[in-house]
């Protein structure tokens, strides 16, 4: 453990992995360590530890879409921004709902168009080509 935080000495011990898990190789322990800062807080840096030396061996940097899905984590749970964005977004839940709730009442009570409709819909359709063939002359 203090190797790994010789290596990043502002890092804070999120979890350890033990040589031959999934998460760590068979001959390291992985010390996973978050930053103290809000961005960093929700990264987490890998650092390997030789299981028989203590020595440190590798602190890879994570890939760029493991950063991306680490920071974004927080729009996904709504953990930022307090109570208040809390309740902004729960008013925007709510009016979403109801444009939604309202659209398909409305359609729902339309109903299915009236015979008449259909008939007249059909009559206009074989009297447009009449139509333009008198306008043309």
């Amino acid at each position: 453990m203090e190797a790994a935080k010789q290596a990043v000495p502002d890092g804070k011990l999120s979890f350890i992995a033990f040589p031959g898990t999934a998460f760590s190789s068979p001959h390291h322990h992985t010390f996973f360590l978050r930053g103290n800062e809000p961005l960093t807080s929700r990264l987490v840096q890998p650092v390997l530890v030789d299981a028989k030396t203590a020595a440190v061996t590798a602190k890879p940097e994570l890939p760029w879409y493991l950063t991306a899905l680490l920071v974004s984590q927080p729009l996904h749970f709504g953990d930022y921004g307090g109570l208040p964005m809390q309740m902004i977004w729960a008013l925007l839940d709510i009016a979403s709902i109801i444009v939604l709730g309202s659209g398909l009442y409305l359609w729902l009570r339309k109903g299915p168009p009236a015979p008449n409709a259909v008939a007249d819909d059909e009559e206009s359709a074989a009297a447009q080509p009449a139509l333009a063939r008198e306008g043309a002359r």
